[in-house]
C-alpha cells in the first residue's frame, strides 16, 4: 500500500439501495471521469454521464470532481452516483480497482489524507468520528462543533499566548549579557495566569462534555427483586432483562440507551446486593459494586419493607419505591410497573436532570479523556512557571505548547490515528 495510491470506496452503505456513491481520492481520481464518464465536469458541480467500459453502458448517474487542494482530502477527488444495484456497484468497483495505482480505500483512508494534507487537525477528526456515531442532538451539536473547529481555533490561542511567554523569557536567556535586558515585566505573570484559569475552565466543562458525548450513565441498584429489572424494561420499552420471582436473576452487567429529549442516558441494570455463597452471584455484585461507584446517577430501587442503604457514589442518589401496586398509599416518588404508575414522572424527571446537568453557557469545549489529560498536563506545567529561574520556566512553557500540540497532531500523531481510524467506516 502506497499513499500516492488513488484510493476507491463506496461511500454510502450497504447493498441495494435507491443511490449508491463511490468516492475516488488521489492521483487518478478525475483521469476515471475522462475515461469512463466522458469528461471532467466544471469542479463541484453535478453532472448527468453515462458509465461505459469498455464500450458498454453500465448505468448511467451523476459525477463530481473535486480538484486538489479544495477537496475533502486535499488531493484530486471524484464522486460517481449511480443506482444502488449490486452488479452495477461490483462492475464499477472491480473496473476500477484492476486500474494500475488504484486500491480500494481501508477504513477512515480519506479521513487520514485530509489529515496528512493539513485539511483537518486530530480534534477537528474526532469531532467527525463523534458525528458519525452521534445518535441524540445533544452529542450532533457537540460534534459539530468539534469538526467546526471550535476547540481548534481555541487551542491555536493558548499557543499563541505561550508564544508570547516564551518569547519573552527567551529574550532575556539570550541577550542576558547586555545591559539593557531587565528583568520579566509583571504582565509576564499576570499572562501565565490568565491562560492557567483558561484551561481550569475547559477542565471544568469536560464532566458535561463527557456526559453528553458518552451519555449519562444511570445505575439501577438496590437489593435482590427491588424491581431493577422490571423498571429497565419499562423504561426501555423492551423486555431486555429477565424478571423472575426468583432473588439474583440478574448477575451481569446489561445497558440500554435512552434519547430523551435529544439527551443520552445508558440505563445499567446489575445485580442485587447482598452477601452471598454463590461464587457467579458474587462476581455479579463486585461488577455492581464497581457500576455505581462510577455512575453518573444512582437510582436506589426500593422494594416494600424495611429501607435499605446505598453504597457511596460520585454521583447523587435518588431513592426510589418500587412495586407501588402493592401499597394502599401511594407516594410521590413510587412507581410501579405493573400499572404503569409514576414512570412517565421518571422519565420526565431524567430527561429535565439530563438537561440541567450537561447545561453550559459557552459550547462545550472538551469531551474526550485525551482532551482532558493533554490540558491537565499543560495547566500543571504553567503552575510554577513565574517562579522557576529562567531556563526552568522557558522548558515549562515549552512543555506545555508541545502538550497542545500533541493534542491537535501537530505531533506524535502517529499511535492516536492508528486507533481512532480502527473505528471508521470504509469510505470516509
Amino acid at each position: 500500500m502506497r499513499d500516492d495510491d488513488t484510493i476507491v470506496a463506496l461511500s454510502s452503505g450497504g447493498l441495494p439501495s435507491g443511490i449508491a456513491v463511490i468516492r475516488l481520492s488521489g492521483p487518478g481520481a478525475l483521469s476515471v471521469l475522462e475515461t469512463f464518464c466522458g469528461g471532467v465536469p466544471e469542479p463541484r458541480r453535478l453532472a448527468l454521464r453515462a458509465f461505459v467500459v469498455d464500450g458498454e453502458t453500465i448505468d448511467t448517474g451523476l459525477i463530481a470532481a473535486f480538484p486538489a487542494p479544495n477537496s475533502f482530502t486535499g488531493e484530486d477527488c471524484s464522486e460517481l452516483q449511480m443506482h444502488g444495484s449490486t452488479a452495477v456497484v461490483r462492475k464499477i468497483l472491480r473496473t476500477l480497482t484492476t486500474l494500475p495505482r488504484f486500491r480500494l480505500a481501508i477504513a477512515g483512508e480519506f479521513t487520514r489524507r485530509a489529515f496528512e494534507n493539513g485539511r483537518l487537525d486530530l480534534t477537528e477528526i474526532e469531532g467527525l468520528g463523534d458525528l458519525l456515531e452521534a445518535e441524540t442532538e445533544s452529542q450532533r451539536r457537540l460534534a459539530v462543533s468539534r469538526l467546526d473547529g471550535h476547540l481548534s481555533r481555541q487551542i491555536a490561542r493558548w499557543r499563541e499566548a505561550l508564544l508570547d511567554l516564551r518569547a519573552e523569557i527567551e529574550a532575556r536567556i539570550d541577550f542576558s549579557d547586555e545591559g539593557d535586558v531587565g528583568e520579566l515585566p509583571a504582565s509576564f505573570a499576570n499572562g501565565v495566569a490568565d491562560l492557567r484559569a483558561d484551561l481550569e475552565t475547559a477542565l471544568q466543562g469536560f464532566d458535561r462534555g463527557r456526559q453528553t458525548r458518552e451519555g449519562i450513565r444511570v445505575a439501577l441498584a438496590g437489593l435482590p427483586n427491588a424491581g431493577k429489572s422490571s423498571l429497565i424494561n419499562a423504561l426501555s420499552h423492551s423486555d431486555v432483562a429477565i424478571v423472575t420471582d426468583e432473588p439474583g436473576t440478574t448477575r451481569d452487567i446489561r445497558e440500554v440507551a435512552l434519547d430523551l429529549d435529544g439527551h443520552k442516558l445508558i440505563l445499567i441494570d446489575m445485580a442485587g446486593l447482598r452477601e452471598t455463597s454463590s461464587v457467579a452471584e458474587a462476581e455479579g455484585v463486585r461488577r455492581a459494586e464497581k457500576e455505581i461507584a462510577r455512575a453518573d446517577l444512582v437510582l436506589w430501587l426500593e422494594a416494600p419493607g424495611p429501607r435499605s442503604d446505598p453504597p457511596e457514589s460520585d454521583g447523587p442518589i435518588w431513592r426510589i419505591s418500587t412495586k407501588a401496586d402493592l401499597m394502599n398509599k401511594i407516594a410521590d416518588d413510587s412507581i410501579s410497573t405493573v400499572t404503569g404508575a409514576g414512570i412517565a414522572t421518571l422519565l420526565k424527571k431524567l430527561a429535565s436532570y439530563a438537561a440541567e446537568t450537561t447545561k453550559s453557557t459557552e459550547p462545550l469545549l472538551i469531551s474526550h479523556q485525551r482532551d482532558y489529560q493533554a490540558l491537565t498536563d499543560a495547566r500543571h506545567w504553567l503552575t510554577d512557571v513565574p517562579h522557576h529561574h529562567l531556563e526552568l520556566a522557558a522548558e515549562s512553557l515549552r512543555l506545555a505548547s508541545a502538550t497542545l500540540e500533541r493534542l491537535v497532531g501537530s505531533i506524535d500523531a502517529e499511535r492516536v490515528l492508528d486507533r481512532l481510524f480502527s473505528a471508521f467506516c470504509i469510505g470516509k
